[in-house]
């Protein structure tokens, strides 16, 4: 069937706009299904090809540079889980969160975190002339031997969770919020998809006051995507 978008089309160009659309309205595969009278698995296949080339876009928007930032961390997966409880809680998936006021958030999945773990992400972000707001966890109590002069903390176990009005770490605590107020709505999702989800949450928060279909267009005009998939985005977004 011709569609200058996919190779091997087995459905028609007008349908596969259709189906770009629901996806910049962030609408789950199987409501767009029923809505496309497609497979489910096309539908996916489609989506999954977008989400590969915004993990990409995410990548690319990653750059070092000085401002104000925000870290926090946030635990993704069961809602209880008996044993131990806060950042020892076992089988949830960490996410460190680094914001830039006025700018961009970055979002990584990280195993543990340590000191270790966390300083050399840090490091590719954040130049060390920055200032950095952080709650008062004890791995960015090391912030200051790596260079970090300008940090600082509220303690949130004593309630404190604005200081002067400037100091605190709302706005990453705000990207959290909508990370896990969007995934709630997949109920649940193998780790093997979870990165590509959350990179999509990264791309939408930070695009968040504009139009994400438009945004897309013109990255995808810079762009093809490639893959040995049947169904896949082949050739540039023109005027979807």
């Amino acid at each position: 069937m011709k569609n200058k978008y996919v190779i091997r089309a087995r459905i028609s160009e007008r349908i596969f706009r259709s189906v770009w659309r629901l996806f910049c309205l962030d609408i789950e595969a199987a409501k767009a299904a029923v809505m496309t009278s497609l497979s489910r698995n096309c539908i996916e296949k489609i989506f999954v090809a977008v989400r590969h080339r915004l993990s990409l876009l995410c990548a690319s928007e990653r750059k070092l540079s000085t401002g104000v930032y925000e870290f926090d961390e946030n635990y993704f997966g069961a809602y209880r889980i008996r044993g131990v409880r806060g950042r020892g809680a076992q089988g949830k998936t960490i996410v460190f969160g680094i914001l830039k006021r006025s700018g961009n958030v970055n979002a990584f999945i990280v195993n543990e975190c340590s000191e270790k773990t966390l300083m050399p992400i840090i490091k590719q972000v954040i130049a060390l002339d920055s200032t950095i707001y952080t709650d008062g966890f004890t791995t960015y109590c090391a912030l200051g031997k790596h260079g970090y002069q300008k940090h600082f903390s509220v303690n949130h176990d004593n309630n404190e969770f604005a200081r002067n009005g400037v100091i605190h770490t709302n706005g990453i605590e705000g990207f959290g919020g909508f990370c896990k107020a969007r995934l709630a709505k997949f109920r649940g999702m193998s780790k093997r998809h979870f990165e590509l989800h959350l990179n999509e949450c990264e791309y939408r928060y930070n695009h968040r006051h504009e139009d994400i279909h438009l945004v897309l267009i013109n990255e995808f005009r810079k762009i093809i995507l490639s893959c040995h998939d049947p169904i896949i985005i082949r050739f540039i977004f023109v005027i979807l």
